[in-house]
C-alpha cells in the first residue's frame, strides 16, 4: 500500500504512534527521553479528541549492544535485557507517565513469528537474497564481529569512533569494511577478513518507490526529510540483514545455525509485532488490521536523529516489499540533546540517568523542560542551572502561580463557590475568547509535531490569565462588591479548567491535580472548550510543584565527570 502521507490527523479516527525501542543494554538517560516524549504527548492529545489510538513500543533486547555488555559481564544476554526492560517500564510508564497501549520486548514468541513471516515473504519474492561477503573475524576472540563489535574511523566525516553499521556523528549507514583502521571492540585488536554467507535486503530495488514516497510526503520534520532525500540522492545499497550471532531472531531456513536476523531489520518489525500482540491481548486477533490495512489511518513515528534511516528507508522498504501494509505518515525525529555543552557519555560519567533523576526530581518538571528546551528542531542542551531557572520562573512562576492564586483565593473567600456570570464583562469575554481559540491552535501544533509551540501557547494563556487577575484585582473588588469579585473569579476558575485540559498531553499529572482541586471527582479531559458551568465549589488546591533550590543543582553538577 503505497499511501500518500496525509496533511493532518484531524479527520482520521485511527492513530498509530510508533515510538522508538530503546536498547536494553543500559539505563536510559535524559537524551533518550527527549526523543521519546513526543509520542506520549501526541497519543494523549489524540485520545482526548476521542480518536482510536494505538501507542506501541518496547525494549530492543537483541543485537550486539546487549551481547557486548553480556560478554563484558560474563552473563547471559537475556539477564541484561530483562533487567533493563523492567527498569524502562518503571521509569517510562510508572514514573514519567507514558501512556503506551503496549510496551513489550523483542524476545516474545509473537515478535519472532512476525519477523520470520516478513523475512520469509520477502525472501520468497526475491527482495531478500544470499551472498558471501568478507567479514571481520577476531583471532583473539575467535569469532566473527557483528557491526557493533567493531569500531573505527568514519570514511565520510572521519569521526574516530564510528560503528560497523552507522556513524553516530554524521548519521550515515556504514558497512564494517568501510571503517578506517577497524578494531575489535572487545579486545582492541585489528580483525582479519574471512568469507561468510549472509542474507541481504534488496534496498536498491525500492529506490524509486521510496524517492517518490518521500518527495510527496508531508508532516515530516525537516531533518528527517532532508537526510532521507540526501541518502536517496546518493543511491541506497543492498544491506546484510543477518549476522554471525546467536542472540537474535533465528533465520527461518535450515542450515544457518549460529546466525540471526539482525537487529536493524528485526527491531523495526516490532511496530507491527507489538500491534499484533496488543490485538491478541484484547482477545481479537484481527484488531491490529484497522490500524495497518486502512489507508485512512495516520501513523506517527517518534524517534531520535540517529534512527531516521531505519524509519524512512529500511522499514518502509520492508513494508513495500511485504505489501498491503500502511507506510509511515508523520516522522517526528528529534535532534541531539547535550549535557552542559558536552555529549552524553556513560563511560566518562557525563550523563544524567533517568532513574537517578526521578529519585530526586518531579517527573512533570522533566516533561516540561524537555519540551520547552528540548531538541525538537535543533540540537539543545540540558543545563542544570537552566533547568532550575526555567522550572522556577515558568512552570512555577507563570503556570503554577496562576492556578494557585486563583484557586486559593476562591477557597479562602468563597468557600460556598463562585457563580459564573450571566453576562460577561469586557475583560472576562476577552479572556475566554482567547481560551476558546487555544483549543484549535494548540491542538494543531500537537498534531503537526510542533510540541514546543503548543506548550508555549498553553503558557501564553496562563500568562494572559495572570494579567487578567491583575486587571480585575479581586482582592480590591471584594471589599466593594462581593458579587463582582465572585464573577471575575468564576471566569478565572473556568480558565484554570481550560488550562488543565490544554496542558494534559504535556503534563498529565499536573492536569489531574488541577482537575481534582476544581471538582472533587476531577474534570473530563476532553479536547474541547468546556461548558461554562453555573456554580463551582473549589476544593483545597493541591501543590503542583516544589521550587528547586540552587544548592540542589550545584550538587548535581558536581557529580558530572566523577568516578
Amino acid at each position: 500500500m503505497e499511501n500518500q502521507t496525509k496533511e493532518g490527523g484531524t479527520t482520521s479516527k485511527k492513530i498509530l504512534i510508533a515510538a522508538a525501542w530503546p536498547y536494553a543494554n543500559g539505563s536510559l538517560h535524559l537524551g533518550h527521553v527527549s526523543a521519546l516524549l513526543g509520542g506520549d504527548i501526541i497519543a494523549r492529545h489524540a485520545r482526548s479528541l476521542g480518536k482510536e489510538v494505538l501507542f506501541v513500543s518496547g525494549s530492543d533486547c537483541h543485537g550486539t549492544p546487549i551481547a557486548v555488555e553480556a560478554d563484558r559481564q560474563g552473563i547471559d544476554p537475556r539477564e541484561i535485557a530483562e533487567k533493563y526492560h523492567k527498569e524502562f517500564r518503571q521509569d517510562l510508564i510508572e514514573k514519567l507517565g507514558f501512556s503506551y497501549d503496549l510496551y513489550t520486548t523483542t524476545t516474545t514468541d509473537n515478535h519472532r513469528r512476525v519477523v520470520q513471516e516478513l523475512f520469509t515473504k520477502l525472501y520468497a519474492d526475491g527482495a531478500i537474497y544470499t551472498k558471501i561477503e568478507e567479514l571481520p573475524y577476531c583471532l583473539s576472540c575467535k569469532r566473527f564481529l557483528p557491526d557493533r563489535y567493531i569500531e573505527g574511523g568514519c570514511p565520510i566525516c572521519h569521526f574516530n569512533d564510528a560503528r560497523g553499521d552507522q556513524c553516530d556523528e554524521c548519521g550515515n549507514l556504514l558497512n564494517p569494511n568501510q571503517l578506517i583502521n577497524p578494531l575489535c571492540k572487545i579486545c582492541s585488536n585489528p580483525p582479519e577478513w574471512r568469507p561468510s554467507e549472509h542474507f541481504f535486503l534488496r534496498l536498491s530495488a525500492f529506490q524509486d518507490q521510496l524517492k517518490r514516497w518521500v518527495e510527496k510526503s508531508v508532516g515530516w520534520r525537516l531533518n528527517a526529510r532532508q537526510f532521507t532525500l540526501g541518502l536517496l540522492e546518493q543511491g541506497i545499497h543492498d544491506r546484510a540483514i543477518t549476522r554471525d550471532t546467536e542472540w537474535g531472531v533465528p533465520i527461518p531456513l535450515p542450515g544457518y545455525a549460529g546466525k540471526s536476523i539482525y537487529v536493524w531489520f528485526e527491531a523495526v518489525c516490532g511496530y507491527l509485532s507489538a500491534s499484533k500482540e496488543w490485538s491478541q491481548l484484547k482477545g481479537r486477533d484481527d484488531l491490529w488490521e484497522k490500524f495497518w490495512l486502512d489507508d485512512s489511518a495516520v501513523h506517527y513515528y517518534v524517534h531520535g536523529k540517529d534512527n531516521i534511516p531505519f524509519h524512512t528507508i529500511i522499514w518502509p522498504a520492508i513494508l513495500l516489499g511485504f505489501g498491503e501494509l500502511h507506510l509511515p505518515d508523520r516522522i517526528i525525529s528529534s535532534e541531539h540533546l547535550t549535557l552542559e555543552k558536552h555529549q552524553f557519555s556513560k563511560s566518562r560519567h557525563w550523563a544524567v540517568l533517568l532513574n537517578d533523576f526521578l529519585r530526586e526530581f518531579d517527573p512533570e518538571t522533566l516533561r516540561y523542560y524537555l519540551v520547552a528546551n528540548g531538541p525538537e528542531t535543533a540540537d539543545a542542551d540540558f543545563s542544570w542551572e537552566n533547568y532550575r531557572v526555567r522550572t522556577n520562573s515558568e512552570l512555577i512562576g507563570v503556570f503554577g502561580n496562576y492556578i494557585h492564586r486563583v484557586l486559593s483565593f476562591v477557597k479562602t473567600y468563597f468557600p460556598d463557590g463562585v457563580e459564573f456570570p450571566g453576562k460577561l464583562s469586557g475583560p472576562q469575554a476577552e479572556l475566554l475568547e482567547v481560551a476558546k481559540k487555544s483549543f484549535d491552535t494548540i491542538g494543531a501544533a500537537i498534531e503537526e509535531g510542533r510540541l514546543r509551540d503548543g506548550l508555549r501557547l498553553v503558557f501564553d494563556l496562563a500568562a494572559h490569565g495572570n494579567r487578567y487577575i491583575n486587571t480585575v484585582a479581586p482582592w480590591l473588588s471584594i471589599k466593594k462588591d462581593h458579587l463582582v469579585a465572585g464573577a471575575d473569579l468564576a471566569v478565572a476558575v473556568h480558565l484554570a479548567r481550560c488550562l488543565a485540559i490544554l496542558v494534559s498531553p504535556f503534563l498529565p499529572a499536573t492536569a489531574q491535580k488541577i482537575g481534582r482541586s476544581i471538582e472533587s471527582d476531577g474534570i473530563k479531559l476532553e479536547w474541547q472548550y468546556p461548558h461554562q458551568t453555573g456554580r463551582t465549589v473549589v476544593g483545597v488546591p493541591e501543590p503542583l510543584y516544589r521550587k528547586i533550590e540552587e544548592q540542589t543543582v550545584v550538587k548535581q553538577q558536581s557529580l558530572l565527570g566523577g568516578d
